[in-house]
């Protein structure tokens, strides 16, 4: 073994590139300069270690004894190499050392279901989405595997509204239809939930009220009640999203007393009272007919409030924590991943996803970069997953492999 632990592995390193180097000048095939290259570091008592040669790069990575990575990576001379393979393998190298990876299985679509509608409806606020009737949820579905998106999160828009959004927990409710038109046709798809209150009450806010204000306790039996009334209609997660103090603890209370222990929580954790919302309440005629939701939605000055907030969710039993909106939110997002070893979830809410299409539309952005580079940076702050109303054109960026 070396002497000096620093200077022997650089030397080891300049040896093996020095040799890479002229190998590749002399025309030697490139897995035989990667043999090469492994016995040198074998005869050195190296660890083995990771060898990547193109026509224009070489990459070796070796770990040391006390577990660090040392790592060169050095551009060989192109001799006239065609262009086209040369931007090809620097591609191919780019992409062998991103730091953030990205998958369609991290990906989950928004679908609007509406109770009143056959066939589907564009949705006016919302370029490119729909809102599907129930005999058309399943062609929302049958899209979204097309491009490789294999999860969805489900929003209803009932026939019928009151006071305490009883449709919202009704065992033919619209969401609860669309669930089991959905695992009739395609019983693997995975099936999410919103919990909430807003798109059944006659008044737009997201718990029964006393007065002119929201009565949180009361809106715990209710919450519990829609998202029981979900799996027993075959939903594979709930996704409360009303932000009531105690609902994750409600919710897997009943669960739990029905038989549903293993059915995951999804938690609307740090949820902030955002004017990011607006596409997203036209779509979902979940707008409040007065007031606002400052009352039970987090302050956007607010940073240490979100890790009380998920704390609080981890505590009750959420199984994945979320933070909304994403973008302007992206430190939050790094803070709460840091602190809990729970997932993490980020909505890249309706109007994040307007404003890219109205840019686009309008020719000032690239639509479909600043598409990638948007979910891009909500996963590098930190987000396990991401609901998105660009999954599908995401997940196929993602397989061509503009990013990911």
């Amino acid at each position: 073994m070396y002497p000096t632990l620093e200077l022997d592995y650089n030397k080891l390193l300049d040896m093996v590139s020095e040799m890479g180097y002229r190998l590749m000048k002399s025309g030697a095939e490139i897995y035989r300069v990667e043999e090469s290259i492994q016995r040198l570091l074998q005869a050195y008592g190296a660890p083995r270690g990771e060898v990547f040669a193109i026509p224009n790069c070489l990459m070796v990575s070796l770990t040391s004894p006390d577990g660090r990575p040392v790592t060169q990576i050095r551009r060989m001379p192109t001799h006239g190499t065609d262009i086209y393979l040369l931007e090809k393998y620097n591609g191919l190298c780019r992409r062998l050392c991103r730091e953030t990876r990205l998958s369609p299985d991290s990906l989950i679509y928004p679908i609007f279901v509406d109770e009143t509608l056959r066939g589907k409806r564009p949705i006016e606020a919302l370029p490119g989405q729909f809102h599907y009737g129930l005999d058309a949820v399943c062609e929302a579905v049958s899209d979204c595997l097309a491009a490789g998106v294999t999860h969805c999160i489900l929003f209803g828009l009932p026939r019928e509204k009151d006071a305490v959004g009883s449709s919202a927990w009704a065992k033919h409710g619209v969401v609860q239809e669309a669930i089991r038109a959905i695992k009739a046709k395609y019983p693997d798809f995975y099936v999410i939930t919103d919990v909430c209150m807003c798109e059944y009450t006659d008044h737009g806010h997201c718990g029964i009220l006393c007065g002119r204000e929201v009565d949180n306790d009361k809106t715990l039996e209710v919450l519990a009640k829609t998202a029981l009334s979900h799996v027993e209609a075959g939903a594979d997660m709930v996704a409360p999203s009303d932000m009531m103090d105690g609902r994750v603890a409600a919710i897997r209370a009943v669960l739990d007393e029905h038989g549903y222990e293993t059915t995951p929580i999804m938690a609307y954790s740090a949820k902030y009272a955002s004017a990011f919302y607006g596409p997203f309440r036209a779509a979902a005629g979940s707008a409040p007919s007065f007031g606002d939701r400052k009352g039970y939605q987090m302050d956007p000055h607010n940073r240490k409030e979100a890790l009380k907030e998920c704390a609080l969710d981890e505590a009750e039993g959420a199984d994945i924590l979320m933070v909304k909106p994403a973008l302007s939110y992206l430190d939050v997002i790094r803070e709460c991943s840091d602190a809990f070893d729970l997932p993490m979830c980020a909505y890249s809410v309706s109007g994040e996803y307007a404003m890219i299409k109205a840019a686009g539309a309008a020719g000032l952005v690239d639509e479909y970069r600043i598409m990638c580079e948007s979910a891009l940076s909500v996963f590098r702050a930190g987000a396990n997953m991401l609901i998105t109303y660009y999954a599908k054109e995401l997940a196929q960026a993602i397989q061509k492999g503009d990013i990911g």
